[in-house]
């Protein structure tokens, strides 16, 4: 089926294709009656604006742009992303923003798309996740002056707006738990390393543990349900295993639960999990995961908000988003008495 052209809906209504091009964009040329009536038969056809030309005429190409360095098996079972991404796409689309999101392997790949989503006017601006400290994303993007927004801590996003949450006030809300619950050895399944997050929460997860009293060991693993296991089995092994975990993320608690499962260890008589973004998953399993929870989809909708504040050159600043809060559920019982 061909796609619709002004020239069709100047044909439909009767007047000249200059006459059609005032109409859908709102300049003065016609009356209000030629207006609406265009309008009407433009939605009648389905007709579209074409990106590319816009992008010509008005410099922009009416879209935004995402890539992530995750592996895409991943990104399709972490709630996460997910949350996240539609809450980018319910706000862009009511604006007509179309997101175009990509996958890369590197930091290195991720600025090649960078550069050419730029060269050839298919984004107007960009989300940056997974930040890392003197990541070389954020020079090229502001050498570029390409417009974005660090989805994350502002402790790494250079001199580009940051909409973030408190990491660690999300550690406290965890351990607090625990030690409210009698638990003094405790352990974490933590992300990368690398990631900005990763490390402000390890930095609160050793701060609030000293103020406790609590005795801790951390373990790094990627995010995938195979490193969440691998980790839980470390841990269960250990002549002083530990009597309650954090999880970095959901797939990882889920995965831990199921490991200690396997390995006869009762959750919560003998351990106890906390997942950190509560999710469905955290929900369906049994018992249910103890978790931090935050309104992810809002937080992916404050950020395009952003991002079109950014792209409009308006003077913006970091935004913060609301704390977040521990909703208890199965996983989380008092400490067992030897431990």
């Amino acid at each position: 089926m061909k796609r619709p052209t002004m020239t069709d809906i100047a044909r439909r209504a009767g007047v000249t294709k200059g006459a059609v091009s005032f109409a859908l964009n709102g300049k003065r040329g016609v009356s209000e009656h030629t207006r609406k009536r265009v309008l009407a038969i433009a939605e009648e056809l389905g007709w579209q604006p074409n990106s590319a030309a816009r992008a010509l005429s008005d410099g922009r190409a009416g879209s935004y742009g995402l890539v992530v360095d995750r592996p895409a098996r991943i990104l399709g079972i972490e709630p996460f992303f997910m949350s996240l991404i539609s809450g980018m796409q319910t706000e862009l689309s009511g604006k007509g923003v179309a997101l175009l999101f990509t996958v890369a392997e590197d930091a290195a790949a991720q600025i090649a798309t960078h550069r050419e989503w730029w060269a050839r006017r298919r984004v107007d601006g960009v989300f940056l996740v997974d930040v890392r400290f003197d990541d070389p994303r954020i020079a090229d993007l502001e050498e570029l002056g390409l417009p974005a927004v660090v989805i994350g801590p502002p402790a790494g996003s250079g001199g580009l707006p940051a909409v973030w949450s408190d990491e660690g006030s999300a550690v406290r809300l965890a351990l607090s738990h625990f030690a409210e619950l009698g638990h003094r050895n405790v352990a974490r399944v933590a992300g990368p390393a690398g990631f900005v997050h990763t490390q402000l929460r390890g930095d609160a997860f050793r701060t609030v543990a000293a103020e406790l009293g609590l005795r801790t060991t951390t373990i790094e693993a990627d995010y995938t349900g195979e490193q969440g296991a691998a980790a839980t089995r470390e841990l269960l092994e250990r002549p002083d295993r530990p009597t309650a975990v954090l999880y970095d993320n959901d797939v990882m608690a889920v995965s831990g639960l199921s490991a200690a499962h396997h390995l006869g260890v009762r959750v919560p008589e003998e351990i106890s999990m906390v997942a950190w973004d509560d999710s469905a998953l955290c929900e369906l399993i049994r018992p249910g995961l103890t978790a931090l929870r935050r309104d992810i989809a809002d937080y992916g909708a404050r950020a395009a908000r952003l991002l079109g504040e950014v792209v409009a050159g308006n003077e913006v600043e970091d935004l913060q988003v609301a704390e977040m809060s521990l909703v208890e559920r199965g996983s989380t019982a008092a400490a067992p008495s030897d431990g």
